[in-house]
């Protein structure tokens, strides 16, 4: 199937799905990024009002979320599967869920988050999610297969490394931390951290599926 053949599957008569996708995918990589602004802040206070933005944004992606679940039970006509435009909300929403998950617990837990596993895990989140965002604005017109691709391989890379990260932050955590209470806080934020990784995985393998099925 050519290139103008798949732009015509790509043209509904209701296009709403891309832009709630996009507004979606956009708040998830602005969440990335505040993470990271959150996890280099080293003052509690100041980290408090980076969670509360986080925050802001995750109820923000929740209605538009609730939004596309709407409009798949009102329009009959959808750019692609039914099933995938569900998955591809459901994963969004995942990944949404747990970084804000992971700013919640790095505060209440009162961690310190100048540590090299969160702030690498951090970076890996917004990078995984910046990438998420490249895939999610190219199912509009599905012109620029090989920038998707891209993306979604990256994705892919980027949650290895995270479960590479993950293993050496705990591996170093029971070697160098004497507090079982430190241990267990920190431990559990990796686990979360890393998970949201795995939720950006989870969306590049919906918009995986879909470019196949279309291509």
């Amino acid at each position: 199937m050519g290139i103008n053949s798949i732009g015509k599957l790509f043209m509904p008569k209701n296009k709403i799905f891309y832009g709630l996708f996009e507004d979606v995918a956009d708040r998830v990589e602005q969440m990335g990024k505040i993470l990271v602004a959150m996890v280099n802040e080293p003052d509690y206070d100041k980290r408090s009002a980076y969670i509360a933005q986080i925050e802001d944004l995750e109820h923000k992606n929740d209605d538009s979320t609730h939004q596309i679940f709407t409009e798949l039970g009102r329009n009959f006509i959808t750019p692609f599967d039914r099933e995938d435009i569900h998955y591809l909300a459901s994963a969004l929403d995942d990944i949404a869920d747990y970084i804000f998950a992971c700013s919640k617990k790095i505060n209440f837990y009162k961690v310190n988050p100048n540590d090299t596993g969160i702030k690498k895990l951090a970076d890996l989140i917004s990078y995984g999610s910046s990438e998420i965002r490249i895939a999610v604005h190219g199912l509009r017109d599905m012109k620029n297969l090989r920038q998707m691709t891209e993306a979604l391989v990256k994705v892919n890379s980027i949650e290895n490394q995270a479960d590479d990260v993950f293993d050496m932050s705990i591996d170093m955590l029971f070697q160098q931390e004497n507090d079982a209470k430190e241990v267990i806080k920190k431990r559990e934020i990796y686990q979360v951290m890393e998970i949201a990784t795995d939720k950006c995985e989870d969306a590049a393998n919906v918009i995986e599926s879909i470019i196949i099925k279309y291509s």
